[in-house]
């Protein structure tokens, strides 16, 4: 399978090649030169199959054609060690939990299957592999984690001072070993720009070997169209999809998660509608409306790993439906909620069913119970789990009311070692020329 960029100014290359680079030469995206569609018959019978099963079928049709079976059948079993249960919340809404992996968020997935493919197409390595990694909140913990201890390879995890909660930022500044956590000092758009920059530095990377860990590397996004394919089995395993159209709702950040899912449906899974659930940086959101797509500075929110201003992997999904805003509009529908509304929803979802919301999932509750139709049934994803967000969930519901699992306990006990940097190429660049040899 070849993969080509998104921006088509650069020659096609190999899996090893997307994986490694992360990014393409002319910065844009890799995306698979096709994507391989199911026999309707293989949905017919889905529902008999194990998540780590439909996971392997599905990784055999993005990577079959580049890594052995057997190779590929042990990176998906091993990545996929936990489950994402199907929680029923109200009514026709249902729950899909994908926090139940190493830091308790969706990105497990993506992250422990990145860092068995990238080790599985380095081997040893006279030179030390540097994965670059900017998060908003969740992806930097999940790959520190997935990463930590894997020789070879360093981690430098850029995060925006003070824009992440406190056992969010203890999950990647607790860690020490393999991974450095970088605080920079300006928002997640800056990390994401910092990331960006050194990948096209053509001097640096003659220096160094760099990766990235962010939902722009294919190997970390593509895994997240697995738990589409088990919701879908699962629903059907429980009788629940009997003569009703499926619509799922995607907290949506940086959009790396909804483009996993748009490229699921692709494959033939039988998805009706999709829904792109955004706090106020809402630039897809105003695209969907007016066809104009204007990325700007992200502002500050309660739901802050979606605090993404300018999110890279929508020229993933305008890549996809050939820039047209109306297949786009078709596929996806846009809900918008401030820091006001996802308070009231987390207190509304706890006080009437008992199902307590984080607050990227309220966001997708939300839009699911003001789009859903009677013949319809939804599914949202919960993408982390709400104790990552003690501080702004209990000042809804009332302090002492969430349990803090042993797992995050464990990282807040940690000593935090990072380093500061401010939000300027130079003084970065510097950095990595100085730690990495």
């Amino acid at each position: 399978m070849k993969y080509y960029s998104t921006n088509k100014n650069t020659p096609e290359v190999s899996l090893k090649e997307a994986v490694v680079k992360g990014l393409a030469a002319d910065n844009g995206l890799f995306m698979p030169e096709r994507i391989e569609a199911f026999d309707p018959s293989f949905f017919e019978n889905i529902q008999n199959l194990s998540f780590q099963e439909i996971a392997y079928e599905v990784a055999l049709k993005f990577f079959g054609e580049d890594i052995e079976a057997q190779k590929l059948h042990e990176i998906v079993f091993d990545t996929l060690s936990f489950d994402c249960p199907l929680v029923k919340v109200d009514g026709n809404i249902y729950s899909l939990e994908l926090f139940h992996g190493p830091t308790l968020a969706f990105k497990d997935v993506g992250a422990r299957f990145m860092a068995r493919l990238l080790n599985y197409f380095l081997g040893k390595k006279e030179k030390q592999v540097n994965v670059l990694v900017a998060t908003s909140g969740d992806t930097g913990s999940a790959v520190a984690n997935g990463f930590l201890g894997v020789e070879g390879i360093h981690v430098h995890v850029l995060y925006p001072k003070g824009k992440v909660s406190r056992i969010q930022e203890a999950q990647f500044t607790t860690l020490g070993q393999n991974i450095t956590a970088l605080e920079i000092d300006g928002t997640f758009d800056d990390c994401q720009h910092l990331v960006k920059t050194a990948f096209l530095d053509k001097e640096l990377n003659e220096k160094l070997v760099l990766t990235s860990a962010n939902s722009i590397n294919v190997a970390r996004f593509l895994p997240q169209a697995f738990y589409y394919f088990n919701a879908y089995a699962r629903l059907k395993e429980a009788g629940i999809l009997e003569n009703r159209e499926l619509v799922v709702a995607v907290p949506s950040g940086n959009f790396g998660n909804l483009t996993a899912g748009l490229i699921a449906a692709e494959m033939g899974l039988p998805i009706q509608q999709f829904i792109a659930a955004n706090n106020e940086n809402d630039v897809v959101f105003e695209y969907l409306k007016t066809g104009k797509y204007q990325p700007r500075p992200s502002v500050e929110t309660i739901a802050n790993a979606m605090d993404v201003g300018a999110p890279s992997n929508f020229a993933r999904i305008l890549d996809l439906y050939q820039h047209s805003h109306k297949l786009i509009n078709e596929k996806i529908k846009g809900f918008r909620y401030s820091d006001g509304e996802i308070r009231e929803v987390i207190d509304r979802v706890y006080s009437e069913t008992g199902y307590l919301c984080d607050p990227h999932g309220a966001c997708g509750f939300q839009a699911l119970k003001e789009f859903l139709s009677g013949q319809q049934v939804g599914v949202f994803l919960e993408t982390a789990h709400p104790a990552k967000f003690t501080e702004t969930v209990e000042a809804v519901i009332g302090s002492g009311k969430v349990e803090l699992p042993e797992k995050l306990a464990a990282f807040m006990r940690g000593t935090r070692e990072v380093k500061s940097l401010p939000a300027e190429y130079e003084q970065f660049r510097v950095y990595l020329l100085g730690m990495c040899f």
